[in-house]
């Protein structure tokens, strides 16, 4: 797959336009569509990956630059930190000792995203506006004019102020404390030179847009991580924005993995004379579902779908599997009358009559009745109270005389 070359597959040139590129598409995949050309399932899968890709511009620079292997592994999409995984060896002086960081570096920035499962198999490219601080371009970040900034005399520039207290003859304990002057940057500003931009702040808020590149497949708690567009200060690294992807409920399915799973509740007749219904799919398609008369389904089973599960993340040829599960709804009391209610009995198997000793003494016909759940509860409440009666020799609860 790593040699497919995309836009041979569409037949079109590397500077194709958008309209090319649709164009294109459109007319391979009515001609290898599987309903037309049914052993043609494989082209169908790489004229789809081929318009996915290439139909959208973030995917296709990357493709562009680092081929199928950079979609796949994620270059520059922002959903795996590159940086952690070899800025380590250029640290620990791989290239040179000069080459280690000298800043320090801000935090990173968390924010949920919610993603419903739909766009989780189909993908999408949503938007999020976030605030943070930049470095003010007006004083560079000085926070006045140049030659302004004074070291704070309170902490000589240390940021921090150190005191001594006693505790008792011959113990006496350091304390460090942030220096109040200069609130900690040891150095200040006069008020008359301050940036009029930041008010000497050094940093000013801007709204930010990322966008979210949600592939298929993706999953509920995985991250996506945009290096550096964390707050920005005076000589500091930023920190990186990490997005964390969260999937909302869905009325119709669920999720487990790579599966989809699915509840559905057919009428008795369903169950056993056969049914067929119409699935809508999370991308839209109608599936027919049918059952053949006489293959009944009891409550609780269970029937697969081979491959309409979810995409499989940076695999977008193979899918999970879509489980469905049936219930079945029984008729309300007395829906035949008791003639067609004979008809019916002979319709079903036969069932193993009972034999009863009328006979006997020891036999006694009872009446089941409908289950009140508050009946069962008021018995309970009946025998913890025959439990304290026999405690005190069934007198209830007794006074007990006071001892002088």
């Amino acid at each position: 797959m790593e040699d497919l070359n995309l836009y041979n597959v569409l037949g079109v040139t590397k500077n194709a336009s958008g309209s090319e590129i649709k164009k294109a598409f459109n007319k391979l995949a009515k001609e290898y569509h599987p309903d037309k050309n049914p052993n043609a399932g494989d082209k169908f899968k790489e004229i789809n990956y081929a318009h996915e890709v290439l139909s959208n511009p973030e995917k296709r620079r990357i493709y562009d630059h680092y081929g199928i292997q950079g979609l796949q592994e994620g270059v520059g999409s922002g959903s795996f930190p590159f940086r952690d995984m070899f800025g380590g060896i250029f640290d620990m002086g791989f290239m040179g000792s000069h080459h280690r960081h000298s800043r320090h570096r801000g935090e990173d920035a968390f924010h949920k995203l919610r993603v419903n499962l739909e766009d989780f198999y189909n993908g999408k490219t949503s938007k999020l506006q976030l605030s943070r601080t930049v470095v003010c371009k007006k004083c560079q970040g000085i926070g006045g004019k140049p030659g302004s900034v004074m070291t704070c005399r309170g902490c000589h520039g240390r940021r921090i102020k150190k005191s001594m207290r006693q505790l008792g003859p011959g113990m006496v304990q350091e304390i460090q404390s942030t220096c109040s002057e200069c609130n900690g940057e040891g150095n200040y500003i006069n008020e008359k030179d301050r940036c009029k931009e930041c008010s000497g702040r050094k940093v000013v808020s801007e709204d930010k847009i990322l966008e979210v590149h949600i592939d298929k497949g993706m999953k509920d708690g995985q991250k996506v991580w945009f290096r550096g567009e964390g707050d920005q200060l005076p000589n500091i690294e930023p920190g990186d924005v990490i997005i964390i992807l969260t999937q909302g409920e869905h009325k119709q399915f669920s999720r487990d993995g790579e599966n989809l799973l699915y509840k559905h509740t057919l009428g008795l007749t369903e169950a056993l004379c056969g049914f067929e219904f119409v699935l809508t799919h999370l991308d839209k398609r109608e599936l027919i579902i049918k059952n053949a008369p006489g293959d009944v389904i009891q409550p609780g089973t269970t029937k697969v779908l081979k491959g309409e599960g979810m995409p499989i993340y940076r695999n977008p040829f193979e899918k999970g599997d879509l489980f469905i599960t049936f219930d079945v709804e029984f008729p309300s009391n007395n829906f035949l009358d008791p003639t067609r209610m004979i008809e019916l009995e002979n319709l079903l198997p036969a069932y193993s009559k009972v034999d009863i000793p009328m006979e006997s003494d020891n036999v006694e016909e009872v009446t089941l009745v409908e289950y009140d759940a508050s009946m069962r509860n008021a018995s309970r409440r009946n025998e913890a109270y025959d439990e304290d009666d026999d405690a005190h020799g069934g007198r209830g609860p007794q006074m007990q005389c006071a001892h002088q």
